[in-house]
């Protein structure tokens, strides 16, 4: 019989990756003022996210998951927000196409700002000071003072956090989101992009598929649904003192709901089965992940799925793969195959990001574009081949035209890197390279179908 649970028991639990705040008042005082804060999000909508995860998990809905490694105060701009936003979109409309259905897009955005750390301790020259763990707590600057955990960061990214919302719900439902205008857009990007030629057949067939939507009285005009979408929120449930001060009571159903996203997951680095990050996200109603690197055993991971599903709620819960393109093909059969035996309803998505970063001797993390590619790939295979859906895809990716991660069309070299790397943290996709994974991802799931098509058409 599982524990009783509620929004403080985690911290009966061990905790990893947190934080020592010096004074412990202080942050006590600001916990206090965020208990009395309006929610972010409501429990209305992480239901509906979940339903539409349901949908996933029936190999019915196709999940994008995509955004800032680490969001940060300097690169907070409404332009910044809309650029992410626009090429999120972008993906969603060239996967749609592809996968033949609906693609439920949730953005790593307003609210992912705390980042696991290899090393609580960072050395410079033969200084050493406490590792920066995100805006929310610490500061990036290599000082002692920036590197002390402050707790009034927390109330900066929860305002933050709030105006990126409303303008996200802006977007989506003022006109921007035009599936029309989203396509234009993309047409951009293929006539300046040079791999064009390889997205130009895929491009024109979805050209035709508006057109003749366009035909048959399918307009902005005569639908009000193609001028507006839904778009969701997401990050890491590492900092629990403050998933625990957003954590509310729903009033119609009575449940926990953590209110400062729609969706939460568990990382790599957290997901002990007897520790404080799972205790916390088994008793919340939200639709969650677990991170599932080449560490975790196939009975850790039923354990951890009985944990956080019991009731095996279909779209409940998300296993976000990240194992490197080296390990994947070693690794995450024994784990799918121990999924399905035990008959349990999950979304099995592929973050092909964590696992490829590399740092070169230039000092610079990267990634490069074709080992990210080689993992999504990988991923699609091995669930064609254990006969299981493979459900969505999870990147690290920014709307801005930055030269983090190496390759991709624009061919970016390590030479290239210094000169627009931006990241608070980790490597990201720029816009251009996102999109040109999502052509790619599109046609390997059209090729699929076809296949498909064709062994049921001989059946």
């Amino acid at each position: 019989m599982a524990s009783t649970w509620s929004p403080q028991s985690w911290q009966e639990k061990p905790a990893r990756q947190m934080p020592e705040y010096p004074d412990k008042a202080a942050l006590d005082n600001v916990l206090a003022r965020l208990k009395s804060h309006p929610p972010l999000v409501f429990a209305g909508e992480a239901r509906n996210l979940q339903a539409a995860l349901g949908q996933v998990a029936e190999g019915k809905a196709f999940l994008l998951q995509g955004g800032d490694c680490a969001e940060s105060f300097a690169e907070f701009h409404p332009d910044n927000i809309r650029d992410t936003f626009r090429v999120l979109l972008q993906m969603a409309v060239v996967l749609t196409f592809a996968a033949g259905v609906p693609v439920v897009k949730v953005g790593r955005i307003a609210g992912q700002f705390a980042k696991p750390r290899s090393d609580d301790f960072e050395t410079r020259d033969g200084v050493t000071l406490p590792s920066y763990r995100g805006d929310n707590i610490n500061g990036g600057e290599f000082t002692p003072e920036a590197r002390i955990p402050d707790p009034q960061r927390l109330l900066q990214a929860t305002a933050q956090s709030a105006a990126t919302l409303n303008l996200l719900r802006a977007f989506a439902q003022g006109g921007y989101a035009d599936l029309h205008n989203v396509h234009r857009w993309t047409l951009g990007f293929i006539a300046d992009s040079p791999a064009s030629e390889k997205y130009k057949g895929l491009a024109q067939r979805i050209s035709e598929t508006l057109e003749f939507m366009a035909a048959c009285g399918i307009t902005t005009e005569s639908v009000p649904q193609t001028p507006a979408t839904e778009i969701y929120t997401s990050h890491e449930a590492l900092l629990l003192p403050y998933e625990q001060a957003m954590t509310r009571v729903d009033s119609t159903s009575g449940d926990w709901y953590d209110t400062s996203a729609h969706m939460l997951w568990i990382g790599d680095r957290t997901r002990q089965a007897d520790g404080a990050h799972v205790e916390f996200m088994r008793g919340i109603k939200n639709p969650i992940g677990l991170k599932c690197g080449p560490s975790l055993d196939p009975d850790d991971l039923l354990r951890l799925i009985n944990i956080l599903n019991p009731q095996n709620i279909p779209g409940r819960l998300t296993l976000i793969a990240r194992f490197g393109a080296d390990k994947i093909a070693e690794k995450m059969p024994a784990l799918v195959r121990a999924v399905k035996r035990e008959g349990a309803k999950v979304v099995w998505s592929s973050d092909p990001m964590h696992g490829n970063t590399i740092k070169l001797k230039s000092g610079y993390k990267t990634r490069p574009v074709e080992r990210v590619l080689e993992e999504v790939r990988s991923f699609f295979a091995i669930h064609r081949a254990e006969g299981t859906h493979a459900g969505g895809v999870h990147f690290e990716m920014t709307g801005q035209d930055v030269t983090e991660c190496l390759g991709g069309a624009q061919a970016i070299k390590e030479l290239d890197l210094g000169a627009r790397y931006q990241t608070a943290c980790d490597p990201r996709l720029n816009a251009s390279q996102a999109l040109e994974l999502a052509f790619l991802i599109a046609e390997g799931i059209r090729d699929e179908r076809m296949k498909d098509a064709g062994l049921a058409a001989s059946a």
